[in-house]
């Protein structure tokens, strides 16, 4: 799972972008999933990032999710129309 920070705006856009990059080839899950569930402070950037991570695992045949999505970062992605390009993560099956 690709984890988020609490705070994701243009200042830390690029380093996590790099971060998460990395873990998207070395991720064996299928989707690769974002945990967004940690941000607190973000702007439009953090939709970039996780645009941008969708793009890179497409590019690897992986699927893509997002889980714990803000409901703040949610109504930004569909002011943009990308809200359909970050799909939920399917709730874990019980033990």
């Amino acid at each position: 799972m690709l984890v988020l920070p609490a705070e994701l705006t243009h200042k830390q856009a690029a380093a996590c972008l790099r971060m998460l990059s990395q873990a998207t080839h070395t991720a064996h899950e299928e989707p690769v999933i974002a945990d967004v569930s940690a941000l607190v402070r973000f702007d439009s950037s953090a939709l970039a990032v996780l645009l941008q991570c969708r793009r890179a695992c497409l590019r690897q045949g992986k699927r893509f999710a997002v889980h714990g999505m803000p409901p703040r970062l949610g109504e930004l992605a569909r002011l943009y129309g990308v809200a359909s390009l970050l799909p939920p993560a399917a709730p874990a099956a019980s033990a």
